[in-house]
């Protein structure tokens, strides 16, 4: 999955890794507001006075933003190189960003970093929005560390092979969401739950999966989940509903993967092991780029109201966070632009989008499109405001 986000650090870049739509008041809404008003003046002339009324409702925090703000809280951005381009100052200052992304060529030190996080966070101080920023990686453990040299040390491969697997998952937990706070970052995109098949395959072949038995990799998965939130740092469940059976040469940052389990495997195995994780509250599922035929044979997961909705909130109650993976992604070619695949995204029901090509104009044509859709009713308008909320929920949550 996702070269642009999760290539493993030490190895070859080739092994890789809504539903919303606008705002506004319903017509409910404005007639229960207008019989309340009424009864408050039958009250207020029956002599029982303002004491009697109810307080009035604290507006959203979403309320006191423009269209486009609210909008730009569902886009997390990313940039090249070591320092952050003055634009990416200027939109946090704008109020219209929501998260940053960091890859190793981002990081030249835990110090160096560390500035980076501050100053972005200064930024964010000056901003009409006061909750933090989400600042994210991918600390996966093994090969996939982006802050080198930081635990987790133990991939999850390696952890799932330990004498005490549970005990591993924990320190790699509690150890991951150290690592990160050091730093100031508050959301890491892991663990993966992928299930693999053979060895080797696409997420073997870089230890990327605790087991090929789903029973065990879902409870490590739950283990390091509730370790690194524990400690204050969001986990991110990936790749949504699995991408255990791809092989090693089924890359979706690189083009079109189609995944063809049977409905009751891809229930039994591949979702079956995300279900102790969300049962452990985890913050953030990550959706991959794959086909699932026996799902939806027209869409990737990330794309796909069936299995976003469907499979992920309806059947197995996931009611937090979805993130997409990287949108520029090859996987996605045939589904048109950056402002067309946040479009179908969202239309599918995830809250963030990952905009990860180290390139800022990438996350203003995501939020470009989005304030458009939202502006004209192309997205649901109670919808946008379920994942504004969801997302401000997340974050208020976070340092």
């Amino acid at each position: 999955m996702n070269l642009s986000s999760s290539e493993p650090d030490n190895a070859p870049q080739s092994a890789g890794a809504a539903f919303s739509r606008g705002a506004g008041m319903s017509r409910r809404t404005v007639l229960t507001a207008g019989v309340g008003a009424v009864a408050g003046l039958a009250l207020a002339g029956a002599g029982l006075g303002a004491a009697a009324l109810p307080a009035a409702a604290t507006p959203p925090w979403w309320a006191k933003l423009s269209l486009r703000q609210q909008a730009g809280q569902r886009v997390i951005y990313s940039y090249p190189g070591a320092t952050p381009p003055q634009s990416l100052f200027d939109a946090i200052a704008a109020g219209e960003v929501g998260g940053v992304i960091f890859f190793g060529e981002n990081i030249l030190s835990l110090t160096q970093i560390a500035g980076v996080v501050a100053d972005l966070r200064a930024a964010q101080a000056s901003s009409p929005i006061k909750e933090p920023l989400l600042f994210m990686t991918d600390q996966e453990g093994g090969y996939i560390r982006r802050l080198r040299g930081q635990q987790p040390i133990l991939s999850e491969k390696q952890i799932g092979l330990q004498p005490d697997p549970d005990a591993a998952a924990t320190a790699a937990g509690a150890g991951a969401a150290a690592a990160l706070r050091n730093v100031g970052m508050n959301l890491n995109l892991a663990p993966v739950l992928d299930v693999f098949r053979t060895p080797g395959n696409f997420d073997d072949q870089w230890e990327r999966s605790y087991s090929s038995d789903p029973v065990l990799a879902g409870r490590l998965g739950a283990d390091m989940v509730t370790a690194q939130q524990g400690a204050g740092v969001a986990a991110t469940a990936k790749h949504f509903p699995g991408l255990g059976a791809a092989t090693q040469a089924q890359n979706t940052d690189l083009g079109p993967v189609t995944l063809t389990q049977s409905l009751s495997e891809l229930r039994g195995v591949d979702e079956f092991a995300f279900s102790p994780a969300i049962a452990a509250g985890v913050q953030l599922v990550m959706t991959s780029w794959a086909i699932y035929p026996a799902i939806d044979a027209t869409y990737p997961a990330g794309l796909s109201t069936t299995i976003v909705q469907g499979e992920l909130r309806s059947r197995l109650g996931f009611d937090g966070v979805t993130i997409t993976d990287a949108l520029e992604a090859g996987a996605l070619d045939a589904f048109g632009d950056t402002g067309a695949r946040s479009l179908l995204a969202a239309q599918a029901g995830m809250d963030l989008l990952l905009c990860s090509a180290r390139d800022m104009s990438q996350g203003q044509d995501a939020l470009d499109a989005i304030t458009a859709a939202a502006g004209d009713g192309t997205l649901n308008p109670g919808h946008f405001k379920q994942a504004l909320g969801r997302v401000q929920s997340l974050r208020a949550g976070l340092f």
